[in-house]
């Protein structure tokens, strides 16, 4: 089975994120995504410097994708869409339709349809693979036996990938709520997301974690971790999604390939994982059930 590093979905300084993938070059990986897919203000790193980071990964034996931007609000973020495009040198990841576009007219047949284009029924899965998507970046809310039902009714079989650890990422707006938090405008937001590597944390009256606050992204609070429902994953995807975050990631990433290779045991790796974690574990949403829950089968 194989894993791959999601986009980072936090604006972290250049050189944190050039020594951040410097040393996810040697984990065991098999692909990592790459560029900018929440905040077309985030400019640390432009698609230039994301095209180097990923020749880098690639000599390194990775195979590179370079994800779109999941909301597209102005001339320079086509600009920077329809470059993601033409280029050749690695595979595409579509993150709203504007992008799926593009890749037919461009003749592209080797696409990832990412998990903003919020594919829930085989239609729709079918429609993206006639349009030339070869692996399918399930949306965090789908349940693994909506997945199975899904993957029952295609045509032929296609690529699947589940997000299996993260903040889930859980809706974009127009809006910023970590400009809101500062009492700042959108557009003077002093690009206070750059102090913050892995977002604002949203508490309940009673000072629970509620949300994450990351831009104009709202993430869950908890933890998305799949690493003890293994056994049932594999029998639905090809690939897991492991979502950066601000420390310890290599860590997660080695934990997942010990449990796959079965060198630990799930419950055992999902126990291991605490101690890397920056919130607790929640996969609700893959067993049907409220996202935050942590649902352990009886």
């Amino acid at each position: 089975m194989k894993l791959a590093l999601g986009p980072l979905l936090y604006y972290w300084p250049h050189q944190s994120v050039l020594d951040f993938y410097a040393d996810l070059a040697e984990a065991p990986l098999d692909s990592v995504y790459l560029g900018e897919t929440v905040c077309s203000r985030r400019h640390e790193l432009r698609l230039d410097d994301w095209l180097e980071v990923g020749k880098v990964l690639a000599a390194a034996g990775k195979e590179v994708v370079i994800s779109s931007q999941a909301l597209i609000e102005s001339e320079s973020d086509l600009k920077t869409l329809r470059r993601i495009v033409r280029q050749h040198d690695f595979r595409v990841e579509a993150n709203d339709m504007g992008a799926v576009r593009l890749l037919v007219e461009a003749g592209v047949d080797n696409w990832i349809a990412g998990p903003t284009l919020n594919i829930f029924n085989p239609t729709t899965l079918q429609l993206m693979i006639d349009s030339g998507a070869t692996r399918w970046a399930v949306a965090p809310e789908m349940s693994g036996a909506a997945l199975a039902e899904v993957r029952a009714a295609l045509a032929r079989p296609i690529e699947t990938e589940v997000f299996a650890y993260g903040r889930l990422p859980l809706a974009h707006s127009a809006r910023c709520f970590t400009a809101r938090h500062f009492n700042l405008q959108k557009d003077t937001c002093e690009f206070r997301c750059l102090s913050i590597m892995d977002g604002i944390t949203l508490r309940t009256r009673e000072g629970a974690p509620f949300l994450t606050l990351n831009g104009v992204q709202t993430q869950s609070a908890r933890v998305h971790n799949l690493l003890g429902d293994l056994p049932a994953v594999r029998a639905s995807a090809e690939v897991l999604r492991i979502s950066p975050q601000g420390a310890h990631t290599r860590q997660i990433v080695e934990l997942f390939r010990a449990a796959l290779d079965e060198q630990r045991g799930p419950a055992d790796a999902l126990a291991a994982s605490r101690e890397w974690m920056v919130e607790e574990p929640c996969n609700g949403f893959w067993h049907g059930r409220a996202g935050v829950e942590q649902y352990v089968a009886a």
